[in-house]
């Protein structure tokens, strides 16, 4: 019987499913790697989604999210160049650019030249910008402290070390991978 799709579209299969289907199709697959590989991968998929609803309720979009939280870890007085600010995040100077216009028009962020060099450019957050990222942080910390409700402070410091050794491990194969290499916007 074909499957029946839900109100939410097709049904993606379980990862039960995906891994017996690789397993048919690639008889080396190890089962168990798979499946960390495969439940990281929808888990990511899945937070981004939640993330961009959370911020969709507050006006702005994941990619201004983005550039907020970029320029708040950049420390106060919370300001970068655009040149700076696309290699953080991984986007061509043409795409942040079309980004900083953007979020420029909504308040977000001012552009003012540097008046140590007048040729460059500082993207600085304003109030409004601040109030949205600690507002999005809110929320998010909401949302995180649900989704890690069930482990324990031991098994959450167990998990983290984890994913943090793994993180390493792709960072330095793929040192140039930080950000996205083709553009979102």
């Amino acid at each position: 019987m074909p499957e029946t799709p839900t109100s939410s579209g097709p049904q993606e299969p379980s990862l039960d499913e995906q891994i017996a289907a690789y397993q048919r199709e690639y008889g080396d697959l190890d089962p168990q790697v798979e499946k960390v590989v495969s439940a990281l991968g929808r888990l990511n998929r899945r937070m981004n989604v939640a993330y961009g609803r959370q911020v969709a309720t507050l006006g702005i979009s994941n990619t201004e999210w983005e550039v907020l939280k970029t320029l708040v870890i950049s420390g106060a007085p919370y300001r970068l160049g655009p040149g700076e600010l696309a290699k953080r995040l991984g986007l061509t100077p043409a795409a942040m650019t079309h980004r900083i216009d953007r979020m420029a028009g909504e308040g977000l962020v001012t552009r003012d030249r540097d008046e140590n060099n007048r040729v460059r450019v500082i993207v600085e957050l304003t109030d409004e910008g601040r109030s949205k990222w600690l507002e999005a942080m809110r929320m998010a910390s909401m949302f995180e402290e649900d989704l890690l409700q069930d482990l324990s402070g031991e098994e959450r410091g167990s998990l983290g070390d984890m994913l943090t050794r793994l993180l390493r491990r792709v960072e330095d194969a793929q040192p140039d991978a930080g950000g996205r290499l083709t553009d979102l916007d």
